[in-house]
């Protein structure tokens, strides 16, 4: 066990048929169910499929000091992102992290996770600060579509600092192709709060491409204007950005969408795979506080796709999303 404290898990609300495959509830599945979300607490994961097919994977088990997203699944069925990597091994696909301060607490880094190891010589003994898991609070199946809904605890030093809900809609496209909505909330339950992020260090989302789909592997980088590379798209604003490429002879990608909320955001974006949009510029790379009981939110889609932005109509889905949110 890696963090080296049990955790407490909430009961489940199951809405619409849902099955798992170990430690959940149970009930036979239908011929409307099309998108399903099983979940595994033996093995912590919670895994979104469509027709059977694995499109991603939540991982919250005690072994990962981040929950994070893991497999995201191409329309081939190509990882589009890396678990862990090296020179930067704390990268973890795609997840939500900061460094953060309770009032009187410990300055704790929740990004570069290796920093938190409660022994450095023997990383078996867990984290003494991690973000917990502690349960869900939605699952739901259904016809086209898929939900959860996670509740988690930033833990510093044994002393829990945020609460936070993440939430979780796989949207089928059809093809392999899918959109995820992705909703998370941080909240100063415990005391005030001050964020301590620079401008490079975190991404609300964070997400690292697996090698092959990278762009020092011929990967392309490309924003909503036209632009290409990380030199014309890094530090600018952005409604999205796309990261494609061919593999194998299979052109697919993944883009991510900006809500349209009149709060510009300018992105991180690098050849070797990562990218991921910033916070509205009040509350990006710099030190600013939640007092307690404040709250600070972000909400993104992720877009799956086969070829790339043309080939992938991804400007026209960013249209759609948007206008769905209207």
């Amino acid at each position: 066990m890696s963090r080296g404290s049990s955790r407490p898990w909430s009961t489940i609300l199951a809405l619409g048929c849902v099955w798992a495959a170990a430690g959940g509830c149970s009930s036979p599945p239908t011929a409307e169910v099309h998108v399903t979300a099983v979940r595994d607490d033996a093995a912590g994961t919670l895994s979104f499929a469509v027709d059977g097919r694995q499109a991603l994977v939540y991982q919250y088990g005690e072994a990962w000091a981040i929950p994070h997203i893991w497999p995201l699944r191409s329309p081939s069925g190509r990882s589009l992102l890396v678990q862990r990597t090296e020179p930067f091994p704390h990268h973890r696909s795609l997840w939500v992290v900061d460094r953060v301060q309770l009032e009187g607490g410990p300055d704790t880094d929740f990004y570069h996770e290796w920093k938190n190891l409660r022994d450095p010589e023997e990383p078996g003994l867990g984290h003494h600060s991690f973000i917990r898991h502690d349960g869900f609070r939605e699952l739901r199946s259904g016809e086209r579509s898929a939900a959860a809904t996670a509740d988690l605890t930033w833990i510093a030093q044994g002393e829990p600092v945020l609460g936070q809900s993440l939430r979780f809609e796989l949207e089928d496209l059809g093809d392999g192709e899918f959109l995820l909505h992705l909703d998370w909330e941080l909240r100063a339950d415990y005391g005030e709060v001050r964020f301590l992020s620079d401008w490079v260090h975190y991404g609300w989302p964070y997400l690292r491409m697996d090698p092959d789909f990278s762009g020092e592997h011929g990967g392309t980088i490309r924003d909503d204007q036209g632009r290409r590379g990380q030199e014309a798209t890094n530090e600018r604003y952005a409604r999205w950005i796309d990261y494609s490429n061919q593999v194998d002879g299979v052109r697919e990608g993944v883009a991510v969408f900006l809500p349209d909320d009149g709060q510009p955001r300018k992105w991180l974006t690098r050849e070797y795979g990562t990218f991921g949009p910033r916070r509205p510029d009040d509350w990006s790379g710099t030190r600013f506080r939640l007092g307690r009981g404040e709250r600070i939110g972000g909400r993104v889609a992720v877009l799956v796709h086969r070829g790339g932005v043309d080939g992938g109509q991804v400007a026209a889905r960013y249209q759609a999303f948007v206008a769905s949110q209207e």
